[in-house]
């Protein structure tokens, strides 16, 4: 296994729509581990192909505090939303930034697993703003998108600054 570099916005690669996963062999299953070892490396809670600059609808996620419940979703499409929250996100490719997203409180999700078996999955709370947040990347949207432009432009400088504070350190 081995850690990716994750691509940091405002980098153009993250606007790319991910492609659908149509071979599933050894190397899907191996990218995908090298996903989780990167998302953990990094100590994330989810992590979308896009944003390892690979362009296909892979997506893993943890949530659990032990780090002992890998979810994997391949090609995958929210079939349901019920309902709504506000919670606030981060995200790998934002260091050091978060923000309040409004996003469906439950998500029924149809994709497939690492073997190409269908699954149906209900999500709801934390794990489903997660998933809505890395399907996002595979669409090519970023959670900023969601902000109004002055909040936006806000949060960005000061991802700016802070990147000129470490560069200078």
């Amino acid at each position: 296994m081995s850690v990716l570099t994750i691509l940091e916005f405002p980098d153009p690669r993250l606007r790319t729509r991910a492609e659908p996963v149509r071979a599933f062999d050894a190397e899907l299953k191996q990218f995908v581990a090298d996903m989780f070892e990167t998302m953990y490396d990094a100590n994330g809670v989810g992590l979308a192909a896009t944003q390892v600059n690979v362009h296909q609808q892979v997506l893993v996620a943890d949530m659990s505090d032990e780090r002992n419940q890998p979810l994997v979703l391949i090609n995958a499409q929210i079939l349901e939303k019920d309902g709504e929250q506000v919670y606030q996100e981060g995200c790998l490719s934002f260091p050091g930034i978060y923000a309040d997203v409004t996003r469906a409180l439950k998500v029924k999700v149809k994709a497939q697993d690492v073997d190409g078996n269908e699954v149906v999955m209900d999500f709801e709370g934390p794990l489903a703003v997660c998933i809505q947040h890395e399907m996002d990347h595979l669409a090519g949207k970023v959670f900023v998108d969601y902000l109004s432009p002055l909040k936006r432009s806000m949060l960005l400088k000061r991802m700016e600054k802070q990147r000129k504070q470490a560069a200078s350190a």
